[in-house]
Parts: C-alpha cells; sequence; structure tokens
C-alpha cells in the first residue's frame, strides 16, 4: 500500500523554470489520494535558484517541499543521493527541475505499483503514442545505445535506461549504496537494481518535451563517456 509518494528533484541553475515544474507539482491529483512530499536539493546553483524557490516556498505553504542546499557543487548524482536519503514516502520519483517531463503522467507509473505487481517502474520516452519532441539523432542514437549496452550487462530488456522518470519502493534504493554523483547514475542504479533478487521492474510509455543545449540541457559527450563505464563498472563487476 502506497500513502505519501516522495518527489526528488535535483537542481543545478534552474531559476528560470523551477517555479513552473513546481505549479504543476501541485496541479498534480495522485490516485488513492496519495500525498506528495517534494524534496529539492540544490547543488550549490549560481544563479537565482536558490532565491526563486525560498519565495515559492513561503508563497506556498500548502505544499509539502523541504529544501536542501549543497554548499559546494557535487553533481546531480550526489544531489539524488541525498534526496534519496530524505525520502519519507513508501515510494519516490525522480523529478528533473526543467520542464522536460510531465508529472501528470505519475499516475501512469503508480499504476504497476498500486496493482502489486512492481517494484520499480521506469518511464520511457521510446515507448507508446504520447508526445515526443523531435530533437538530435545522434543524441537519441546515444541513448538507444547506452540503453542496448546496459541491457547486455544486466540482462534487462529496457527501452530507456537514461530516463529521468524512475520510480523506487523507497526501503530497496535507500538500502543500495550509491557511488556515482555526477551523469552516471542512471547506469549504476540501473545495473545494482537489477541485480537484486526477486526485483519486479516495470516500464511504462510517457512523454518527452527535450530541450535544447541552447535551452538549457546540460548532458554532453564526456557524460556519455562516463555513462559507458559506468555500465561496464557497475553492470559486469559487484561493486
Amino acid at each position: 500500500m502506497i500513502t505519501k509518494l516522495s518527489i526528488i528533484i535535483p537542481a543545478y541553475n534552474e531559476a528560470k523554470t523551477i517555479h513552473l515544474i513546481l505549479n504543476k507539482l501541485k496541479e498534480v491529483k495522485l490516485v488513492n489520494n496519495i500525498t506528495k512530499e517534494i524534496i529539492i536539493v540544490n547543488d550549490c546553483s549560481k544563479d537565482q535558484t536558490e532565491e526563486v524557490l525560498l519565495n515559492y516556498i513561503s508563497d506556498n505553504k500548502d505544499l509539502a517541499i523541504t529544501y536542501y542546499k549543497h554548499e559546494v557543487n557535487q553533481g546531480k548524482g550526489a544531489a539524488l543521493h541525498t534526496g534519496i536519503s530524505k525520502a519519507t514516502g513508501e515510494y519516490l520519483i525522480i523529478q528533473d527541475a526543467d520542464l522536460e517531463y510531465d508529472p501528470q503522467e505519475y499516475n501512469d507509473l503508480l499504476k504497476p505499483i498500486i496493482s502489486g505487481f512492481a517494484d520499480v517502474v521506469f518511464g520511457s520516452r521510446f515507448m507508446g503514442s504520447n508526445p515526443h519532441r523531435i530533437l538530435f539523432f545522434w543524441h537519441t542514437m546515444g541513448n538507444k545505445f547506452l540503453t542496448f549496452l546496459s541491457n547486455m550487462c544486466t540482462n534487462l530488456n529496457l527501452t530507456d535506461m537514461e530516463t529521468c522518470y524512475k520510480l523506487f519502493r523507497t526501503d530497496i534504493i535507500q538500502g543500495i549504496q550509491l557511488k556515482e554523483k555526477r551523469f552516471g547514475f542512471e547506469p549504476e542504479v540501473t545495473a545494482k537494481i537489477a541485480r537484486i533478487p526477486k526485483i519486479r521492474i516495470y516500464e511504462i510509455g510517457i512523454s518527452y518535451y527535450g530541450r535544447t543545449y541552447d535551452e538549457g540541457k546540460k548532458i554532453g559527450w564526456k557524460d556519455g563517456f562516463r555513462a559507458i563505464y559506468s555500465i561496464v563498472k557497475y553492470g559486469l563487476f559487484n561493486m
């Protein structure tokens, strides 16, 4: 049974969009009267992210938001480690601070959880008929290659390992020792989740409103090489 969903938001230089995603979260009505716990981790942003957040929290006291800040920039993975450790809901989901993913689809991700079938649900940008912004060919091919390589190492058949939307049973994810502090988080957590005996992993098609680099997308080719390293390190070796 699930009564509370923890929503983990890592934020770095998202002053322009963070209030917009929080507005979307405020509008979301979860099925079965599940309550929302929003945990924001500011990874030492250099813009006005903190000011925007503190003003928003002050103006929206009806929304359960807990705010944490790293005094030194450590990376998205490190921000997720902090947020995951603070979660008190039975399940938690990762939400980027930009507008690439639609929180209205939380209920779709929750369906196999509520039905008692799943412990973990991945939201796939490459499944289903939901809207997908057309962007970069090689970025898409890179994502598919990383997912293919990850599947080879984990014996899973995911279509989108690199997706932001990952919904976990909180006690399971809090029981895993996570090491990757930057964009190696996705392959590491996938490999370590896959290794858990009798884990039940599902995948649901989701929308994707991707950003261009001019619009603030942060992932580059160096992150791709780190992802490959992490897939091999955590997928083939029990580290």
